[in-house]
């Protein structure tokens, strides 16, 4: 519904709001949008306790009842926006601080922080290398550490001006819209360099000016979103209550974004410094300027000072931290390596594509890339060697803004070493643009021709069946494997290759345009007889697809859906196949 769907966008569930305003958003600081969904949950924690708490009855009883209702209604709305790896940190932090408070017990955010996030990554090992958290972690510890410092520190500074009681009053507001800013900032800034290779120069501005009216938006926009599905009349109306407050966020960050040098790029940094920074970050935090002084003066004695020992004992967690990192990042290094297989990976990025091919040699390759840069960049960061964050070749099958709205901005993280282009270069907006990028990052690229081929080592080819103004259609072999990949299949290219002879029992056939009867048609999809069908869709897509006299011409058939699966990988070894989903 309507309201529902607004609901979702308020709340930051992805929305498919245009690339130009994602990019956006991103140029005004990612830490900040990250941030702000952990100060949505504080709201929510206090407004939902001290509403139950106050609705089931006076004293301790009502408290504990109120408290308990409100961690399942926290576990709710984290489920309802999506389940994002920032809103679940978030989430059980919350649920951690309600609990604490029923047990008398007096709470540390160090503490809670390190817990939620050794729970979370011993549930999904994978999480680690989740950017949201990653970002959300690093805000929340910058808060822990220095928001409180960094508001004493103000409140000291002003009062020496004005009174005490007065410094006190301006230093909260100061506090929340900046210098709690200022405490995220430095935290995440190094992994957001690392990243996405771009520091905002407005990013402090962005927070003071959106952060006031976040409660509100949250507030009401989970209200529609509830009241919305029970009664859609009066979720419409909730929703079109906060509509002004989320239009005044989004043309904040548009604004902002659009002053001259809002961001800038700085190029590729390397793993090495960010760790070097964070150790060092906290062995200031650790260190004591009494202790630094002391240990300029002391000799061997220092050892038995009890402060020093509190020092190398934080020290020492640091190094074995580090220690853990690395050993983390080993692993990725050796489950990335070649296996001697050729690897498929159809991510989950909405109505549009995205193909990464792994070759047994250790190439890859990425087909189109779908509308979401963050989808992308998620998946391409999940699968591509650590060390190794290029791709070998970039093709583009299909120019539809659904196609390649991801790949401007991506291309910056994961830069290809060739392009290989089917379709108009004028065929889409997005199209223009990742012409431009290209173009101005000097890669080659080369026009598709219909009967081209590409080798990708080990005997395995990427032929070029038919080209088009849509795109192409390819056909991927090794051995007896082969995987039809109609991209950019149109009515012309299905009428060509009708009675191609190569296309009978093909292994994989990824459907064509989302699923669209137009260009899947019975009798094709007959001829074809795939072992594995795969079709790679959102849930609510804007046209409906994919289309029912599809999905009942595939009955019998074995297929996967990214609306329904999740990402979907299929590893040959040109004989047999094994399929691997991210949800059964």
């Amino acid at each position: 519904p309507e309201a529902s769907l607004l609901a979702g966008i308020l709340l930051g569930v992805d929305s498919g709001l245009p690339p130009d305003v994602q990019q956006a958003f991103r140029d005004t600081g990612t830490s900040h949008i990250i941030a702000i969904s952990g100060f949505n949950i504080a709201i929510l924690v206090a407004l939902l306790a001290g509403v139950f708490g106050r609705l089931l009855g006076p004293g301790r009883t009502g408290s504990r009842r109120g408290a308990v209702l409100a961690i399942l209604a926290i576990a709710a709305y984290a489920i309802l926006v999506g389940g994002s790896a920032s809103v679940v940190r978030a989430a059980i932090m919350g649920g951690m601080v309600l609990l604490a408070g029923q047990l008398g017990r007096k709470g540390s955010g160090l503490n809670a922080l390190v817990l939620v996030a050794a729970v979370m990554a011993l549930a999904n090992p994978f999480i680690l290398w989740d950017i949201g958290f990653q970002l959300s972690f690093a805000a929340t510890l910058g808060l822990v550490l220095f928001a409180l410092p960094l508001s004493l520190w103000f409140e000291r500074l002003v009062s020496r001006w004005l009174p005490q009681d007065t410094a006190r009053r301006l230093a909260a507001p100061v506090g929340e819209y900046f210098l709690f800013t200022l405490a995220a900032t430095l935290l995440t800034l190094p992994v957001i360099l690392y990243h996405f290779q771009r520091l905002s120069l407005v990013s402090l501005l962005a927070n003071p000016l959106v952060l006031p009216v976040q409660p509100a938006v949250m507030v009401l926009g989970g209200l529609a979103t509830v009241f919305g599905i029970l009664w859609l009349p009066l979720g419409r109306v909730l929703a079109y209550l906060a509509w002004p407050l989320s239009a005044y966020t989004i043309r904040a960050v548009e604004w902002l974004a659009g002053f001259p040098m809002a961001a800038i790029n700085v190029g590729r940094i390397g793993l090495a410094a960010v760790i070097a920074f964070y150790i060092l970050l906290l062995a200031a935090v650790f260190l004591p300027p009494a202790l630094r002084s002391r240990l300029q003066s002391r000799g061997a004695s220092i050892s038995k000072d009890p402060q020093v020992l509190r020092v190398w004992s934080w020290l020492s967690v640091a190094g074995l931290a580090a220690l853990a990192l690395l050993t983390v990042l080993a692993w990725q290094a050796a489950l990335a390596a070649p296996d001697g297989r050729l690897h498929l990976t159809l991510l989950d990025v909405g109505s549009g594509e995205a193909l990464l091919i792994r070759t047994p040699g250790g190439r890859s390759l990425l087909i189109n890339g779908g509308p979401s840069p963050a989808a992308l960049s998620d998946g391409l960061g999940r699968r591509l060697p650590f060390a190794r964050r290029r791709l070998d070749t970039l093709v583009v099958a299909g120019v539809a803004n659904n196609q390649l709205a991801a790949l401007p901005a991506t291309i910056e993280r994961f830069p290809p070493a060739r392009v290989l282009w089917a379709g108009l270069p004028e065929g889409s907006r997005s199209a223009r643009r990742l012409r431009q990028d290209l173009a101005q990052a000097n890669v080659p690229l080369d026009e598709a021709e219909t009967g081209q081929v590409l080798d990708l080592g080990d005997g395995i080819t990427l032929e070029v069946l038919a080209t088009g103004k849509q795109g192409a259609v390819l056909l991927l072999r090794w051995e007896n494997f082969r995987a039809l990949l109609p991209l950019g299949m149109d009515v012309e290219s299905l009428e060509a290759l009708q009675d191609d002879p190569r296309l009978r029992q093909v292994s994989l056939l990824l459907l064509a345009d989302q699923g669209a009867a137009g260009v899947n048609p019975p009798e094709w999809l007959k001829q074809l007889d795939p072992q594995l069908a795969l079709l790679s869709v959102s849930a609510n897509d804007s046209r409906g697809l994919p289309d029912p006299e599809v999905i009942d011409a595939l009955e019998g058939y074995t297929l996967l859906r990214t609306d329904r699966n999740g990402w979907i990988e299929v590893d040959t070894d040109g004989e047999q196949m094994w399929v691997e989903v991210e949800k059964r």
